[in-house]
């Protein structure tokens, strides 16, 4: 049997937030981590991860090589959480990676996870998306992708044009948005296959819907997306939907109070990503995904730390009494 080996890429960052739920205008302090939908160095390799692919730039390398960040308002109740982005000109996104070979990089992994995220911040880093997926299928390596739209980095249309010319890389995808799926190639103004279905949909539209993305693109193995009900900026519920062999189905719906949202989608993947690679049955699959982001929201910082598998099962089974 192959060893699972997984790689990902992007951009690591710093964020900064106010104690207490405090508004960014009114604060006097913030607390540092490091991450968005990467992470630290020195935080990853504290979790056994292996950062001998990490690129440090220089000057030389990048003329303002200065660290992205960001800026995170923390909802309470009734307000919404607010990101602020300040990423232009980064150091990742003026770099020259027509230096780095791909290929290299990438031999001897079986899997690589790519976000949209990553080509929002220049024609650079469009092209190096685009490379890492033509040179993972090369290699024969599992490829899974999160659209990711975030609306402060690039337009809607721009984000649907890039992340559907990555669809027929792709074998795992995370999301329907935002990608195009023409009712009719030949007349766009008929509309989009997903135009047709609410935000919170029930099974047999988020079936509907999955099929076509297989139908049109049939390289895609498995589709997976969460779906979030936000009771307040402090208590939501969230339950998922997974299209795997040719059926779709739909993981119990959990309820829970928020310490810290950020990196909940990007724990809902690396949940599934480890129960495919475990080979876990569907239904156990994406309760195992929804359950793993279900916790991060308990974690401050943007990633789910835990690496007790009984821990995140335990949060399927809705078992919460204290561990002893």
């Amino acid at each position: 049997m192959k060893e699972n080996k997984f790689i990902t890429l992007g951009e690591i960052m710093l964020r900064l937030t106010p104690p207490d739920h405090e508004l960014i205008r009114r604060a006097v302090s913030f607390e540092a981590n490091y991450g968005g939908s990467e992470a630290a160095v020195g935080m990853l390799r504290s979790n056994g991860v292996d950062c001998s692919p990490v690129i440090f730039s220089t000057e030389k390398d990048c003329p303002t090589n200065r660290l992205g960040s960001y800026y995170l308002e923390a909802g309470f109740g009734i307000r919404p959480s607010k990101v602020i982005y300040d990423r232009k000109n980064s150091a990742f996104s003026e770099y020259d990676f027509s230096r780095v070979d791909l290929k290299e990089i990438l031999r001897g992994y079986s899997w690589l996870h790519l976000s949209g995220i990553t080509p929002a911040l220049s024609a650079s880093c469009r092209e190096l998306i685009l490379n890492s997926l033509k040179a993972a299928k090369e290699l024969g390596i599992t490829v899974s992708f999160d659209g990711n739209f975030r609306s402060k980095l690039w337009t809607w249309e721009e984000a649907r044009d890039f992340c559907t010319e990555c669809l027929p890389y792709v074998d795992v995808l995370f999301g329907i948005e935002p990608y195009h799926l023409w009712k009719d190639e030949n007349d766009r103004s008929a509309g989009d296959f997903k135009d047709d279905i609410p935000y919170q949909p029930d099974l047999a539209q988020q079936d509907g819907v999955f099929r076509r993305f297989a139908e049109k693109y049939p390289n895609i193995k498995c589709i997976a997306r969460h779906v979030r009900y936000a009771n307040s900026g402090s208590e939501n519920s969230l339950k998922a939907y997974l299209w795997h062999e040719g059926k779709t189905t739909e993981s119990k719906l959990f309820t829970f109070d928020i310490l810290d949202r950020v990196g909940g989608g990007d724990a809902f993947a690396a949940g599934l990503i480890y129960a495919m690679m475990n080979g876990f049955a569907p239904q156990e699959m994406v309760n195992f995904a929804v359950a793993g982001s279900v916790i991060k929201h308990t974690i401050p910082g943007d990633a789910n730390i835990i690496d007790d598998v009984n821990t995140i099962r335990g949060i399927m089974d809705m078992s919460f009494d204290i561990k002893r």
